[in-house]
């Protein structure tokens, strides 16, 4: 499987980005995808997720500016980021995961894309 993720950039404080992950090859294996961010002081930290069924979880540092969604027939996650702050600098990663009961026979426990980054600053 491979994550292609986009949507990274410059924005001054207050203001949106979007970002998009497209999943390819054996994507049947995937379960919940979602976003994880790292800075030079955080070591990578989970920012939002979704379930299959589109179910979102969010770190209390994000709920109520970001909104999670995706679209399974495109293989997607997005990451709607409102009301950016300069403590959301950071490279975001894709992330999807393999349930446990596939994870044995798939080799790896999930998978991540490239990083974007993402800077707000004015």
């Amino acid at each position: 499987v491979q994550l292609q993720a986009s949507g990274g950039g410059l924005v001054q404080p207050g203001g949106s980005l979007r970002l998009s992950c497209v999943a390819s090859g054996s994507t049947s294996v995937i379960s919940d995808m979602g976003w994880y961010r790292q800075t030079p002081e955080i070591e990578r930290e989970p920012v939002a997720f979704t379930d299959v069924g589109g179910s979102p979880s969010y770190s209390n540092s994000v709920k109520g500016r970001f909104t999670i969604s995706r679209d399974n027939a495109k293989n997607a996650v997005y990451l709607q980021m409102n009301n950016l702050k300069p403590e959301d600098t950071a490279i975001y990663y894709c992330n999807a995961l393999v349930p446990p009961s596939l994870a044995l026979s798939v080799g790896v426990p999930d998978f991540w894309g490239q990083g974007t980054q993402v800077t707000v600053s004015s």
